[in-house]
Order: structure tokens, then C-alpha cells, then sequence
């Protein structure tokens, strides 16, 4: 016959060890959503950011869509070189403009024409990150 002996301060530990690796990691995440609201773009920093400037969006299968924001208002996209013209209009034009701390834009087929508005945090230099109003997220980088 066998004894299997456990040791109570082991498991104690154990416990106490999970509990904190647990409470550690609440704590990061936390601060992590703090960081990510205090790096949320404000109106103006939105327009210097994009007015007169291409912003290349990522796309999930690969590649990017450049988008040129125009100083005058007016937003131009070209999927061309994705082969997008199989599935959409492969360049379309519109109207951007900042709301409330939130990128807005409108293109003329696109989307038929709806209206989205973005909040944007700056991850880098070069690098954005957007999240949609309808739930869609991404990363941008920023061009010239």
C-alpha cells in the first residue's frame, strides 16, 4: 500500500503564486488601456496628422490602400494596386473632415456613400492605429 502525503504549504503557495500572476496581469491590462486612451488623438493633432498627407491602411490579406487626406478637404483612395477593381470601384474620391476628436469620411461609392468616423491613437512615428465606429479596427502607417 502506498501514502500519498501533500503538503499544504505547497499548494498554499501555489494558490497565493496563481493569484498574484492573476491580479499582475489585470493590473497590466489596465494600465495598457490607460496608455492607449492618454495616446488617443485629439482634433487638432488628428488634422496634422493626416491634412495634405497619404496614410497607407493595412488590409488583412496583405498590402495597403493608400489614402491621400487633401488640405482642401477632400480624401482620394486607390485599391488598384491590390486588384481590388474585381470587387469595388478601384479608385474612388470623397470628404474628409474631424468631429469631436474623430477622423470623418465620406466617399462618393465606397461604402455607398456612408458616413464613418474614426478615433486614432499614434502607436509611433510613422505608425496609427484606427478604430471605426462600426467595430472595424486597424493599423495605418503615416506617409508623405
Amino acid at each position: 500500500m502506498y501514502t500519498i502525503q501533500v503538503s499544504t504549504s505547497g499548494l498554499r503557495f501555489r494558490f497565493f503564486g496563481a493569484a498574484f500572476v492573476l491580479l499582475l496581469g489585470v493590473a497590466q491590462a489596465h494600465a495598457t488601456q490607460e496608455s492607449a486612451k492618454e495616446k488617443l488623438l485629439s482634433g487638432p493633432a488628428i488634422t496634422e496628422r493626416v491634412k495634405g498627407k497619404r496614410i497607407y491602411i493595412e488590409v488583412p490579406f496583405g498590402g495597403e490602400i493608400p489614402l491621400y487626406y487633401r488640405a482642401d478637404g477632400y480624401v482620394d483612395g486607390s485599391g488598384e494596386a491590390l486588384g481590388l477593381g474585381r470587387y469595388l470601384a478601384p479608385t474612388d474620391s470623397g470628404k474628409w473632415w474631424v468631429e469631436e476628436n474623430r477622423l470623418c469620411q465620406q466617399w462618393t461609392t465606397w461604402y455607398d456613400g456612408r458616413i464613418f468616423c474614426f478615433t486614432l491613437q499614434q502607436l509611433s512615428e510613422t505608425q496609427l492605429y484606427w478604430h471605426r465606429d462600426d467595430g472595424e479596427e486597424g493599423k495605418a502607417r503615416l506617409g508623405e
